[in-house]
């Protein structure tokens, strides 16, 4: 073919992609116009916070007593069943009661000849006054026969008391609860010998509804606490929640019983003393719980989702808003405590902010983007950025 016509072919060829370039133009420009970015945000309320810290106790009975024989002998039968609820004054252990009762017999027997010999010298007594009115009988012999007449209603007191004592003795031989609770296992047998006043129990009894749980608070977290104007929960009204070794909370809330008015000089820590009902006998004396204790009150505190916070490079809590004209900005916070899933903010943020807690990582500050409003119930959704660590306290 003739050169001619390779030319005019390349010429239309350039031609038209120098069209086809400028046609694109246009395409490509609206394609660089992003619609703005969406985010998901949490319109923040303010809230009073009562404020808790989780502390460490063990369960202890509200109620114990070791039941210990008062008087010796051998012991004739267990009467109760371990493990089962007993009753004040329910009889536990019988002791052999031979010669408790040999005892009560002679001392009923000292009595009737104290009572006896009571009644000779009032006799006598009588007879030497009537004497002694007619002047037969000296005054001497008087004073000597009222004198026995004395000595005779003081014996019959001794031996009064002798008899009461034996019949103390006697009812001792039967071992009775000196406290409702439940009676634990007996650490004496049939035909074992107990001596009044030994060391060892032969069973111990705990009071099991309600319980106690002890735990520890840290005077300088106390002291923390009273500086910045903040209401120590330190009155019976003060409701604590319980959390058992399974991480389950207890369904019973309990309350303050007391606070030591001490710290303790070795470890500088104040110990409370809480009250749980324990109808259902789950919490056992030595458990190990954790125990949820109020701390003090926060009015307008903002409670922020943890999601929506993260740190800076320094290392300081810091969280993204959106402003009104939709644009991203950043604040920095101040964080008292940590509740649930929340943040307790005091600084940095106020009611009717919007807080970014969702699609942080696709943001800087000075962009525009598209708020998509979430509960602050609600659970972080499908695109959530890691929460943050604990904030140090400021």
């Amino acid at each position: 073919m003739p050169q001619g016509f390779f030319r005019s072919l390349r010429e239309k060829l350039v031609i038209g992609g120098l069209f086809a370039a400028a046609s694109a133009l246009p395409v490509a420009a609206q394609q660089g116009e992003a619609p703005p970015q969406p985010v998901t945000v949490v319109t923040l309320e303010s809230s009073d916070v009562t404020l808790t810290s989780a502390l460490p106790g063990r369960v202890t009975a509200s109620g114990v007593a070791e039941v210990r024989p008062q008087v010796g002998g051998i012991i004739d039968e267990r009467l109760f069943e371990e493990g089962r609820d007993v009753t004040r004054g329910d009889p536990m252990y019988r002791i052999d009661s031979a010669t408790y009762e040999a005892a009560k017999a002679a001392a009923e027997a000292s009595l009737a000849q104290a009572e006896a010999q009571l009644a000779s010298a009032e006799r006598e007594a009588t007879r030497q006054n009537e004497l002694r009115e007619r002047n037969v009988a000296s005054q001497q012999t008087l004073d000597d026969a009222l004198a026995a007449r004395d000595v005779a209603a003081a014996s019959v007191k001794v031996a009064e008391a002798n008899l009461l004592s034996a019949n103390i003795d006697l009812d001792r031989t039967t071992i009775r609860a000196p406290i409702s609770g439940v009676a634990g296992l007996s650490e004496a047998t049939q035909g074992a010998l107990v001596t009044s006043g030994q060391t060892t129990a032969l069973t111990t009894i705990r009071q099991l509804d309600p319980v106690y749980v002890d735990v520890t608070q840290s005077a300088a977290e106390v002291l923390r606490w009273r500086r910045s104007g903040q209401q120590v929960a330190e009155d019976s009204s003060a409701v604590v929640h319980l959390r058992l070794a399974d991480g389950e909370i207890y369904e019973h809330a309990g309350y303050l019983a007391a606070a030591e008015p001490h710290v303790n000089e070795l470890t500088g820590v104040i110990v409370l003393r809480l009250e749980f009902p324990n109808p259902e006998r789950l919490l056992l004396p030595g458990m190990y719980v954790q125990v949820e204790v109020p701390q003090g009150q926060i009015n307008g505190a903002i409670l922020t989702p943890q999601e929506g916070v993260t740190r800076d490079r320094r290392g300081r809590p810091v969280a993204m808003v959106v402003n009104a004209e939709n644009v991203v900005e950043t604040r920095e916070l101040t964080v008292q405590s940590d509740q649930g899933a929340n943040w307790v903010v005091t600084g940095g943020l106020e009611a009717g902010d919007r807080i970014i807690v969702a699609g942080l990582q696709k943001v800087s500050v000075g962009m525009t983007v598209t708020p998509q409003e979430r509960s602050a119930e609600t659970e972080g959704g499908a695109e959530q950025a890691p929460a943050a660590d604990a904030p140090a306290k400021e």
